[in-house]
């Protein structure tokens, strides 16, 4: 193996603000190696350039602009231009601490993978709302945790937010496709099917900032649900139960409110004894009552936008055998 030569790819769409803290936690990185920052910007109307231009004597960057054509493309786009031969995947929308890059450096040189994927955190800057909506993306009790990433996960699916692939890799598999959300799954997959290897990388972690309402995050988690069908549908060996627990959860809930209707009471306490857990455990994580109550908003936004979205495509993709594309128009960028 070659020595690693980083490149940073980073695809914007109407985020200037984004690109400022993310180039700004780029100046405050502990690694010393030469490396650069490909900024794509994807049609945008509120242009990144001027921001870009103001670090432009601190970092090595390269600044893009082309018409909208969504991240996917937009990534294969900066990958297509960049120097190195190892490419770091990041959404504008995330912060880097200080030992993100000599972290990545460190495990590659020791632990060569051709495409990772790492953690998902909360600063302690971020909004009550996004430390909420970041908990229940990232904790054990609600995904499982593998977003949150204090364990090392074979199979791991990369997420685009936060991803490195080799140059090779993606030359083999042509990088990302159309459909949006759920192109990084896909290339995951396609990747391991090439014979690549993929994992997790501990401790390379970001902070995801996202600009989120409750409004944006019901219909993120939706698209998420319609996704994963099509994706199972392409990738068969990925089908796992656990997709389904936010619809369980959605039935779980109904038949608990239900029964202590109709039935006894008593058949709603697991329920509330689930809420409790997520209430005190957001609670103590994030140090704020307010966040853990807004916690529990967010795992019902969550599961019933995800749970129900995941069925009505698992009908109309798996059960009616429909072509993704004419079903989910919106799902892909032409």
């Amino acid at each position: 193996m070659s020595e690693v030569k980083l490149s940073l790819i980073v695809p914007v769409y109407n985020r200037p603000d984004e690109i400022d803290e993310l180039l700004e936690s780029l100046i405050k990185q502990d690694f010393t190696k030469k490396y650069e920052i490909v900024i794509v910007e994807d049609g945008s109307s509120e242009s990144s350039e001027t921001i870009v231009e103001k670090y432009n004597e601190q970092l090595n960057i390269s600044y893009f602009y082309k018409e909208n054509s969504g991240p996917g493309d937009s990534r294969n786009y900066g990958m297509k231009r960049a120097t190195g031969n190892y490419f770091i995947i990041l959404d504008s929308d995330v912060i880097l601490p200080e030992h993100y890059l000599s972290t990545i450096d460190k495990f590659l040189a020791e632990n060569y993978l051709d495409c990772f994927g790492g953690a998902d955190a909360a600063h302690e800057s971020f909004t009550d709302l996004q430390k909420a909506i970041n908990y229940v993306m990232t904790s054990f009790f609600t995904t499982g945790g593998i977003r949150g990433g204090k364990v090392k996960v074979q199979k791991f699916e990369p997420r685009s937010f936060n991803m490195g692939i080799s140059k090779e890799a993606f030359e083999v598999t042509e990088g990302f496709s159309k459909i949006h959300p759920g192109e990084d799954p896909d290339l995951s997959q396609r990747i391991v099917n090439k014979g690549f290897t993929t994992g997790f990388l501990p401790n390379a972690y970001v902070y995801h900032k996202r600009r989120i309402s409750w409004e944006k995050f019901h219909t993120q988690v939706k698209k998420f649900g319609m996704v994963r069908p099509i994706l199972t549908k392409w990738h068969p060996t990925t089908a796992k139960l656990t997709f389904w627990f936010p619809t369980l959860f959605v039935l779980f809930t109904l038949s608990s409110i239900l029964g202590s209707i109709f039935v006894n009471s008593i058949l709603v306490y697991p329920l509330l004894a689930y809420l409790l857990l997520l209430l005190v455990h957001s609670t103590v994580l994030n140090k704020s009552l307010k966040v853990g109550v807004l916690s529990i908003f967010a795992v019902f936004i969550q599961f019933f936008g995800y749970g129900l979205a995941f069925l009505k495509s698992t009908f109309y993709i798996r059960l009616l055998n429909r072509n993704p594309e004419i079903q989910f128009p919106k799902l892909f960028f032409k």
